[in-house]
């Protein structure tokens, strides 16, 4: 017992598994009461169990089992997880417990099965069961059959499939074994139970013994209809309400349901197909055309046997029915005409739906046989007629049979009716439309009159059988002009009718008739529909028929039967009127004068023909109040017309008296219920008047009236061809333009577009023009409903008159028809239910039926035919193109077209494409030409074109899917919908034509109303078509799933995937789901929609398409009035009037989407739920070398819930342009729906990377517009990009780095940049890295460059995942093969030594000797060429990661954020040869600007120091983002100045470069600080600044001038503030160095030189704190490496000129005392400076005065020295003063003139700065009229000189200012001249002249800015570069004026030396070109 006591310690699911058969029985005891004890179906302990239950039914101890059994049924019963067992535990009682000998154990078996099929797993159980019945075993055998009984039994035939197990009934029958035989005879009689004689088909070939015992077992069964004892879980509510029903109301209710619980089950679906067209004799075709009677005779018995099988496959069935018709039609032996019929009966029977292809060719030679009187052959071609009318429509067929019934021959009429009755019979409600009784009904109708009464009894029965049909209330309408008699005898044959389908629409509506219950509809559910509607309305019905019956003998129409009045029931009369036309008989003149007399006054009748006027007059108005008085009912409308024609009648003379007699004829028609029969009495007399010229319009109104009363049609009829048959042109035109109007007021229905057409062809020739005109007015208002269609019937017109026509019609494309103003209420309120039927085939057939149609069968000659298909595709060819011609020429053609169908179908499959398209076009022209009868041809001809759909060409298919398209527009989609035609399509396996085929049911599905019963057969291959291995089949069976489901629902829809395999039918329900969630609704509305007259059909076909978008984006949205489908809107309705189709006419789906709401919408958590997905491995993973269609399907499922589905199809279209459709639209919603686009950033991304792997060039530069945008979106919100986003995206998007296009590298460049404000850099490195493995040796060096670059700007700590490591893999690239890899990778190694030094040789590691060689000599070259690296530094820092820096977020609200992208494309640039040169054009447009200035270089330089005018250029507009605080907490921190010192300092080590410049310049503001910069370090940051300024690629971006703002601002800090021996040592060494160094640029030494003039303005009041000493030793040490002669050499002067000033001012602040100071220089005797200094000191004694002479002489004049600064200021302040006040105005002009003319270079520039636009120009204008005045025309000072210290390149020269009036050669210049000058160096510098004429040019880099304010100003260290930028953007963004146009010209034309000749000569030309 030891071992029981261990086993009884494990737990329950371990004892179950326990080898101790013991333990085991515990353990299912155990389970068994778990089991019991669990209340919640739900509960998780199910779970836990799933994977035991089938070792609970398989336990190979008997007695264990058995107790596993029990627990295995409780936990079926009650698990809801149970379903997932059922495959296993099924498959194990099957084969583990039916072969038990226990009886017990087989019972719990059964019961398992059973519940299994409870719990709706049945078809798993089935497909087990039936798997079982192929064991060896008879036991299993039994026992499987015993639990197949017993389900059918309990379950019923609609759970438990009976198809499948027929199908192995014959096969149980021939068992050996007794035992299965006896269960399959059980079972037999089982399915007998359910479906009947529906078996006995397949069972026909079994043993006889046994047939016969099953027929005695199958007459024992009772005869009620079976019904199921067992439900469905999902049954079981159902039949609990059922219960109540049936005990609270009998049987009543349930009644109903047997019917629907029986199911129909078809016997021919439980055969198996068999094939026979191969068993054909083989000499059949031969013996059929044979002379003897007697072989024809066995060909055909042979065809007769074969097609007794009562199922046959499906095939080409052309031949064989074309020779059997020929028999029927043709043979003169009635034997075989008979034997024939038989064939195709069993053809048709066989075949069903299939052969409804066939039907229309057999059909009319079926029915015209019948004129055979031999009844055998009479009986079989009615069954015939009967099997054929089965496979297809009636309406199909109609034509046919509509043709045959006008035959003379009696007994074909006869036969053709009773064949007509008895296909109503098999009709319902709904299949027997209106649109086509009424067709039927007119020629039943006369046939009713016929002399034959065999005839007349068939005409009733058809007519009876209608009425049983459909009911009273749609037939009555056709017999209003049946007299009684007929029509009992009608009623009467109704009510001996039996209908094929159970008297269901019959009976119901009697039930309803009877109690209408509401909330029931009957069992039918189309039938149903209509009767509901029956009962809305019972009254009105019969009420509206009374007077039609009636309608013979009282002359007002028997209308007083009709109480109420002008109410609901007169327009319910006027519909009645509207079908008994000629109702009111024609009335003698004396009853007419009688019953006048009885309404009119006496004196009004007397005075008629009254020969003076004023009395007829009188008499009229009398006339008119009777009139207005009278009620309807009373107004004899005939009589009193009468009266008004009689004498002197229309012939009126006095237009007073005719205007109102036209009037009354007006009211008359309005008021009183006027006749036609009236009408005919007045029209002739109106058209008469229509050209009058004062009663046209009266006259015009009265025929309007009458229009209403008695239609237009007909009223149009009347008067055009009365108005034709007279001479008078104007009543012709008056009337041509009237019913141009009218068809507008009332729509087009009805209008005979013959007669019309004949008529306006009169017009068109008439020789008046007004005649000719109103004529195409007509033609134009007709286009607009019959559309294009009208032209073909004037293309024999001549040219000119037919451009007028098309003229006309042009005016009106694109215009929809008005809705209908009048002659509604006649229609519309006449029952919703005439309308519904009639109206949209009114609205559209007429047009078309009125056309007059060709018949071109005798055309279609045998020898067309056999050219079409002859072996030579040229004769075919000449066959198509005679085809062609034919359409062409017909124009219109009737349907029949002979064998023409069978040659075109063969040339669908032409091996020749060309001749394939060419059999297309000829298609479309057919549809066109046919109109809707094409219909007829659907099966034999539309569907092969289908198949072409499948074809490899894409221009084929094409031209396949416009030929379904226009075939689909004539007949509308049921007749393609109707058999399995379509599904078989579907069937097959070509991709090609299953995603065309279900992109055309996605288009066309959604406008059907009713849904095509045959669609279901669609949905297996839909759902295989689901798993396709094409991406494409998939992604378009999933954009037809919800229109499937749409109209099959989703039930049946899940249902149908029962039989796919498990893994699949998940699949596929998962995405069911997600369609129903965004499955359309129905379109209810367009069929109300399009009943109404076509105007106002338009606007509500789009609801029904743009309903479902509206849901799926966003519940409900606001359609915005989107103007591309306002425009598809008119063309729509147009379209839909002209081909009158009942579905809404075709718009693409694209069109009607409503895209107002959000693109991307909110899913919470979704992205969460994705990672996790993602992270589970539920989904893939976003990692491919190409993306494969799976990844691309499920991106697609995951966007479907967050993307908009019309921006998901944009996104997922195979055509690029609708991907850049689709980012155009993610563009414009990028800042409207932040939200959103974060919501969905991984998708988004994902998508933009397969983007990254289309060829087309222009989707990628789209795609990265939008990323840049991106993320400076992103950064803006400071969102962090995850990890997933960043795996799934970064690596595809450096794949495009190596791109050959330059313009994507750089924008990849700059995304990459960008995403460093959103995604750590040292995450990024790691993605980089793996980019320099790449194959493409782009991608190598551009990765190798931007690693450079992050190192550069966030330091070593980036490289992951050490920097050894790192700096390892990038030294590899120096040895690469190619050459820019090799430089990358070097350069970026460079990169690493300049920010770290030596240290760079250790981490590397050992290289080759080359590779060490190559590094070393580019770290040499880079240490010679300052320029480069530290450049690219600093550049490299435009804030890129949030995380660096700590106040990013107040940047990276600025503008910065572009910056980087900018930066970046100029750093990509870098890497490129380009680079040099463009340097060098930099340098050059600087030179341009010493080209200003070169005229005067003989000044000298040291008066400018004197005007120091520094106070007035103090303040300077700072640009806004320079200001910002280092930090939010910065003057917090001041207090604590080692705290501060600190924060500083980190932040200038910043890795973003607006923090580090706005770091160093908060440094430099505290003197103590700045003062403590070394020469050492000042020098270094002076080089680092100015070599910044100075790159030419800052000088490419938009915010590249702020940089250098920034910069400016620094430098100018730098001067001032640090201490100013250091800075002026430091700029000393600089600028001997850069002399020095041979690849230093010229412009770099400028740039020195500059800060050195600015050093030397601020001597003055920094002198005494300067070491002099040092000074002149810095001196002395470059006069030393610079001896004079070597500095003259120089290209520039300036170097020279620079020292001298600076000694120069130095002298002259020092005086003699000068030469004390120079104690540090070793041997004073030979220094050059002792010896310049002490000439200076001698020259400054004396020459004070005559210099001020020579300056004037040269123009230059200025302020004199004596005059301060202060003094200077405040006389200028002064005088603006007087200036701006209004008395003292003129004056302060006066004054400023005086003080200009003194001092011609003063600069009042700073005073005006600050005023408006409107007062600078005011002033100028005040001083130019002085001048005039005191002057006349002398020359005027300029009136806005600019400083010397303004000047552009060398501020200390007034050498180089503008202001000077002398040129090189010394004569006087116009002041034009300078203005001139002026314009374009302050548009050089960037200050437009145009708008910023207030600002001082921002030019001298060095000279102080110009405004005082309290901030510490910019200085005009905005270097030159940055002005030229803005200079250049302005230059592009403004309208300049022609100078500046000008200057910029001479911008560019800047050539590469810097030769100083070169330049003088430029600048004489300039010269000559100014004057």
């Amino acid at each position: 017992m030891g071992d029981d006591s261990e086993w009884m310690k494990l737990p329950v699911d371990q004892k179950c598994e326990h080898k101790l058969w013991k333990a085991r029985l515990n353990g299912y005891e155990e389970s068994l009461k778990i089991f019991q004890k669990i209340k919640d179906e739900k509960s998780p302990e199910w779970s836990k169990f799933l994977g035991l239950i089938k070792k609970f039914v398989t336990d190979s101890n008997a007695v264990v089992q058995l107790k596993g059994l029990e627990a295995a049924l409780v936990y079926v019963e009650n698990a809801h997880v149970a379903g997932k067992t059922t495959g296993e535990v099924v498959s194990g009682v099957v084969s583990k417990v039916f072969n038990q000998p226990k009886a017990k154990a087989k019972e719990l078996g059964i019961e398992i099965c059973l519940m299994y099929i409870e719990i709706e797993k049945g078809e798993a159980v089935q497909e087990e069961l039936l798997k079982g019945l192929d064991s060896k075993n008879p036991k299993i055998i039994v026992a499987c059959i015993e639990t197949l009984r017993k389900a059918l039994s309990e379950f019923g035939s609609k759970i438990i499939l009976l198809k499948p197990i027929i199908k192995v009934l014959p096969k149980l029958f021939e068992s050996r074994e007794k035992a299965v035989r006896d269960e399959a005879k059980l079972i037999a009689v089982e399915i007998y139970r359910w479906i009947r004689d529906a078996l006995r088909p397949p069972l026909q070939n079994i043993n006889s013994v046994q047939l016969k015992e099953l027929e005695e077992e199958w007459v024992k069964l009772p005869t009620g209809a079976p019904r199921p004892t067992r439900f469905l879980r999902s049954q079981q509510e159902l039949e609990a309400k059922l219960e109540q029903q049936q005990s609270a109301g009998g049987d009543a209710e349930g009644g109903g349901d047997d019917g629907d619980e029986v199911p129909q089950i078809d016997a021919y679906e439980l055969l198996e197909a068999v094939e026979i067209l191969s068993k054909l004799p083989k000499d059949f075709y031969d013996k059929i055309e044979a002379k003897k009677w007697q072989e024809r005779k066995e060909a055909l018995e042979a065809v007769e046997v074969l097609v007794k099988n009562p199922k046959l496959e499906a095939g080409d069935y052309a031949d064989l029915v074309k020779a059997l018709k020929k028999v029927v039609g043709k043979d003169t032996n009635v034997m075989l005409v008979a034997l024939a019929a038989k064939c195709l009966t069993g053809l048709a029977v066989g075949l069903r739906k299939k052969f409804g292809q066939y039907a229309g060719h057999v059909v009319p030679t079926i029915l015209e046989k019948f004129k055979e009187k031999k009844p055998h052959v009479v009986q079989a071609l009615q069954e015939a007629m009967d099997a054929i009318f089965l496979t297809t429509t009636l309406q199909n067929i109609s034509e046919d049979v509509l043709a045959v019934m006008d035959n003379k021959n009696p007994t074909i009429k006869q036969q053709t009716s009773l064949f007509i009755a008895r296909s109503f019979r098999h009709c319902t409600a709904s299949t027997l439309p209106k649109s086509l009784l009424k067709p039927f009904c007119a020629a039943l109708l006369k046939h009713i009159n016929d002399s034959a009464p065999e005839v007349r009894d068939a005409a009733f029965e058809a007519l009876g059988t209608a009425l049983k049909v459909v009911g009273e209330k749609v037939v009555n309408p056709f017999l209003v002009d049946v007299d009684k008699l007929k029509l009992d005898k009608i009623k009467e044959c109704s009510e001996k009718v039996e209908l094929v389908h159970g008297k269901k629409a019959g009976l119901a509506a009697e039930k309803k008739e009877c109690k209408p219950v509401p909330g029931r509809t009957a069992a039918s559910g189309a039938a149903g529909d209509k009767d509901t509607k029956d009962i809305s309305a019972p009254k009105p019905g019969p009420l509206k028929k009374a007077p039609a019956t009636k309608a013979g003998g009282p002359p007002k129409k028997g209308k007083p039967t009709a109480p109420g009045g002008p109410g609901s029931a007169g327009t319910k009369n006027k519909k009645g009127l509207e079908t008994k036309e000629i109702v009111e008989p024609e009335l003698s003149l004396e009853v007419c004068e009688e019953k006048a007399s009885a309404v009119l006054p006496a004196t009004c009748i007397q005075l008629l023909d009254s020969s003076n006027w004023k009395e007829r007059l009188a008499c009229m108005e009398e006339f008119q109040k009777a009139v207005e008085l009278m009620d309807r009912t009373d107004m004899p409308c005939q009589a009193l017309v009468r009266m008004l024609a009689k004498k002197p009648g229309w012939k009126e003379t006095n237009f007073q008296v005719m205007q109102m007699k036209l009037h009354i004829v007006a009211l008359i028609a309005q008021k009183g219920n006027f006749s036609k029969t009236s009408a005919q009495i007045v029209l002739d007399g109106l058209v008469d008047k229509i050209g009058d010229v004062k009663c046209g319009n009266n006259a015009k109104e009265a025929m309007t009236a009458i229009a209403e009363a008695c239609m237009l049609p007909w009223t149009a009829e009347q008067v055009m061809s009365m108005a034709f048959s007279q001479k008078n042109p104007k009543n012709q035109s008056e009337t041509l333009n009237w019913l141009s109007n009218a068809i507008k007021e009332f729509g087009f229905s009805g209008l005979n577009v013959k007669a019309f057409i004949s008529n306006v062809k009169t017009a068109l020739a008439a020789t008046n023009p007004a005649v000719r005109t109103s004529a195409i007015t007509l033609l134009g208002v007709m286009y607009l409903y019959v559309g294009p269609s009208l032209r073909m019937f004037f293309e024999d017109e001549k040219p000119a008159l037919l451009s007028q026509i098309d003229a006309e019609f042009e005016k009106m494309q694109g215009q929809s028809p008005p809705a209908p103003t009048r002659g509604i209420s006649k229609h519309s309120t006449s029952g919703a239910d005439e309308e519904d039927g009639d109206e949209p085939d009114d609205g559209g057939n007429d047009v078309v039926d009125l056309l007059p149609r060709t018949e071109i069968s005798d055309k279609i000659t045998s020898e067309l035919v056999s050219k079409i298909g002859d072996k030579n595709w040229k004769i075919r060819k000449e066959g198509l193109d005679e085809v062609a011609g034919i359409i062409n020429e017909a124009k219109f053609i009737q349907p029949n077209i002979g064998e023409l169908p069978t040659a075109l179908k063969g040339r669908l499959n032409d091996s020749n494409k060309i001749l394939v398209q060419q059999t297309l076009n000829i298609l479309q022209q057919l549809a066109v030409a046919m109109g809707p009868n094409i219909k007829q041809h659907v099966k034999n001809l539309g569907i092969p074109v289908i198949t072409v759909l499948g074809d490899s060409k894409n221009n084929v298919r094409a031209a396949a899917l416009a030929t379904v398209n226009a075939w689909a527009e004539q007949t509308g989609m049921k007749e393609w919908l109707e058999g399995e035609d379509l599904s078989e399509e579907l069937k097959k396996e070509n991709p090609f034509l299953r995603q065309e085929l279900l992109g055309w049911l996605a288009e066309k599905l959604p406008t059907l109303r009713s849904t095509p019963t045959d669609l279901i057969l669609c949905v297996p291959h839909l759902y295989s078509c689901l798993e396709d291995r094409n991406g494409d089949v998939r992604k378009k069976a999933q954009d037809a799933l919800p229109f499937f489901m749409m109209h099959l629902g989703y039930e049946k829809m899940a249902k149908a995937t029962g039989k796919l395999k498990p893994t699949s039918k998940d699949q596929v329900l998962a995405m069911l789901e997600k369609a129903k969630a965004n499955m359309p609704a129905k379109p209810a509305a367009p069929a109300k929609a399009t009943s109404k007259p076509a105007g106002g059909s338009a606007p509500a076909k789009f609801q029904p398409a743009s309903a479902p978008v509206e849901d799926s984006v966003s519940g409900t949205v606001e359609p915005k009035p989107d103007p591309k489908k306002a425009k598809a809107l008119g063309i729509s309705s147009k379209a839909k009037s002209a081909q009158g189709k009942k579905v809404p006419s075709k718009t693409s789906l694209k069109d009607d989407e409503d895209k107002s709401g959000p693109v991307f919408i909110v899913v919470p958590n979704g992205k969460e739920q994705r990672m996790k997905d993602e992270k589970g491995l539920k989904v893939l993973k976003w990692n491919f070398t190409t993306p494969r269609d799976e990844y691309i399907e499920q991106l697609k499922t995951q966007m479907s819930s967050c993307v908009a589905k019309w921006l998901q199809d944009e996104m997922f279209h195979s055509d690029f342009q609708h991907h850049n459709k689709a980012l155009a639209v993610m563009v414009d919603h990028l800042e409207s729906e932040k939200e959103g686009v974060i919501g969905c950033l991984d998708l988004i991304l994902k998508w933009l990377t397969l983007r990254f792997f289309d060829t087309n060039t222009s989707v990628l530069m789209k795609a990265l517009e939008y990323l840049k945008l991106l993320f400076t979106l992103l950064s803006e919100e400071e969102y962090h990009l995850t990890e997933n986003e960043a795996s799934s995206f970064i690596p595809y998007l450096i794949l495009k780095v190596g791109e050959p296009k330059d313009v994507i590298r750089k924008d990849v460049r700059a995304i990459l940049n960008r995403m460093c404000l959103v995604y750590p850099a040292s995450k990024m490195f790691p993605f980089i890295m793996e980019g320099t493995k790449s194959k493409n040796s782009k991608q190598r060096a551009e990765c190798l460059e931007e690693l450079g670059c992050l190192v550069e700007s966030y330091g070593m700590n980036v490289c992951q995942p050490t920097p050894g490591k790192a700096l390892k893999e990038i030294a590899i690239h120096i040895g690469d093969r190619d050459n820019a890899v090799r430089n990358a990778a070097l350069n970026t190694i460079v990169t690493v030594y300049n920010v770290h030094g030596d240290q760079v040789f250790k981490l590397i590691g050992t290289l080759s000797e080359k590779d060490m060689s190559m590094l070393e000599e580019r770290i040499k070259r880079s240490a010679k060429r300052p320029a480069a690296a530290p450049v690219k530094q600093v550049e490299e820092k435009p804030q890129r990661t949030q995380s660096i820096s700590s106040n990013a977020n107040m940047l990276r609200k600025g503008p910065a954020e572009d910056m980087s992208s900018k930066l970046n494309q100029a750093r990509s640039m870098s890497g490129h040869p380009e680079a040099a040169q463009m340097v060098r054009r930099e340098f050059q447009l600087d030179l341009d600007e010493i080209e200003n200035d070169n005229g005067t270089v003989r000044c000298e330089m040291p008066e400018l120091v004197q005007h120091k005018l520094d106070d007035i250029f103090e303040p300077v507009l700072i640009p806004e983002p320079k200001i910002r605080a280092v930090s939010p907490h910065f003057d917090d921190m001041h207090s604590n100045t080692a705290s501060t010192i600190n924060f500083i300092i980190s932040q200038v080590a910043s890795g973003d470069i607006n923090t580090s410049i706005q770091a160093l310049t908060q440094l430099f503001q505290i003197e103590s600080l700045a003062r403590e910069a070394s020469t050492g370090v000042l020098k270094d940051l002076m080089h680092g600044l100015i070599t910044l300024m100075l790159d030419s690629r800052i000088e490419d971006l938009e915010e590249g001038q702020q940089v250098i703002r920034s910069v400016n601002l620094l430098v100018v800090k730098v001067l001032e503030k640090s201490d100013q021996t250091n800075i002026l040592s430091a700029l000393l060494v600089l600028l001997q160095d850069s002399l020095l160094a041979t690849a230093s640029s010229p412009k770099f030494s400028e740039l020195v030189m500059k800060c050195l003039w600015r050093m030397v303005r601020l001597l003055p009041d920094t002198i005494n704190s300067i070491n002099l000493d040092r000074i002149l030793l810095d001196i002395h040490i470059f006069m030393k490496v610079f001896p004079k002669e070597k500095l003259k050499q120089c290209k520039s002067e300036f170097p020279i000129r620079t020292l001298k000033t600076l000694l120069h001012t130095l002298c002259k602040l020092k005086g003699p005392k000068i030469l004390d100071h120079l104690t540090m220089i070793d041997n004073k005797n030979e220094s050059e400076l002792e010896a310049h200094l002490c000439r200076m000191m001698k020259h400054s004694m004396d020459q004070t005065g005559s210099k001020s002479d020579k300056e004037t002489e040269k123009g230059a004049s200025r302020i004199d020295e004596k005059s301060s600064k202060a003094k200077v200021n405040d006389f200028l302040a002064e005088i603006f003063k007087k200036i701006g006040s209004k008395e003292n105005t003129k004056e302060g002009l006066a004054e400023l003139y005086e003080y200009k003319k003194k001092y011609s270079d003063a600069d009042i520039e700073p005073f005006l700065k600050n005023s408006s636009q409107f007062f600078q120009s005011y002033v100028e204008r005040g001083l130019r009229v002085i001048e005039m005045e005191r002057e006349g025309k002398g020359r005027i000072p300029t009136s806005t000189g600019i400083s010397p210290q303004m000047e552009v390149t060398c501020v200390p020269a007034p050498t180089s200012t503008v202001s000077s009036t002398g040129n090189t050669n010394g004569e006087e210049v116009g002041p034009s001249v300078y203005l001139e000058r002026l314009k374009i160096l302050r548009q050089r510098c960037g200050l437009d002249n145009t708008k910023q004429d207030d600002r001082p040019p921002l030019t001298s880099l060095l000279s102080k800015p110009a405004v005082p304010t309290v901030a510490s100003s910019t200085d005009m260290l905005h270097s030159k570069l940055s002005q030229l930028r803005e200079s250049r953007e302005q230059h592009q963004h403004s309208d300049l004026d022609s100078n500046q146009t000008h200057s910029s010209g001479s911008m560019t034309t800047s050539s590469s030396t810097a030769n100083i000749d070169d330049l003088k000569k430029r600048l004489e030309r300039i010269k000559s070109s100014r004057k």
